[in-house]
């Protein structure tokens, strides 16, 4: 039960270096995704899977444990190629959009569609991006409350984004646990 636990959690951590992720990652058995995301306006403070903290344990990284927050509580929306190629990288993702400080994700893209661009051009700072190892770099929409989730999913026209963003678990980031 403990370990089911420790699988839908998402941590907030530093290091005295950061150089030592880089130098410990690839040493990580080979079928372990390990990701570290620093978190968006905090000078050494990262976020990572279950999955990357249970082999930074077996590997003896150093790190400081902060906070760890319920991965369940930040909401992704995959489009039809986003679930089929990121679809076991969910952690991950969850990962990503936490350390934007942000409740929730939508997949609006592939890096390169034409209807894609100008979302992005219009206000960078609200997307990130995420490559599949099959190589398509898929656009990710970050959302810090429901509401914004809300208008954005209306203005696009799109019933289940709308239902997804109505459904997102936080109403706001202020709601996310802090690291400090």
């Amino acid at each position: 039960m403990a370990s089911r636990r420790l699988l839908n959690r998402l941590f907030y951590f530093t290091v005295e270096d950061e150089g030592i992720l880089a130098e410990a990652f690839p040493r990580f058995e080979p079928e372990v995704f390990c990701i570290a995301y620093k978190v968006v306006g905090a000078d050494d403070v990262f976020v990572t899977t279950a999955e990357t903290r249970e082999a930074m344990d077996r590997h003896d990284v150093p790190y400081n444990l902060l906070a760890d927050e319920e991965a369940g509580r930040i909401a992704l929306l995959h489009n039809t190629l986003s679930k089929e190629e990121l679809s076991e990288y969910d952690e991950a993702l969850r990962a990503l959009t936490l350390a934007h400080r942000a409740i929730g994700a939508a997949c609006v893209g592939v890096n390169g569609d034409a209807e894609v661009g100008p979302l992005v051009a219009a206000d960078p700072e609200r997307f990130t991006y995420f490559t599949a190892p099959a190589g398509h770099t898929f656009l990710w929409r970050l959302f810090a409350d429901r509401k914004d989730a809300v208008a954005f999913a209306r203005k696009r026209g799109d019933k289940k984004a709308v239902e997804w963003a109505e459904a997102l678990p936080l109403a706001s980031a202020r709601e996310l646990k802090s690291f400090h």
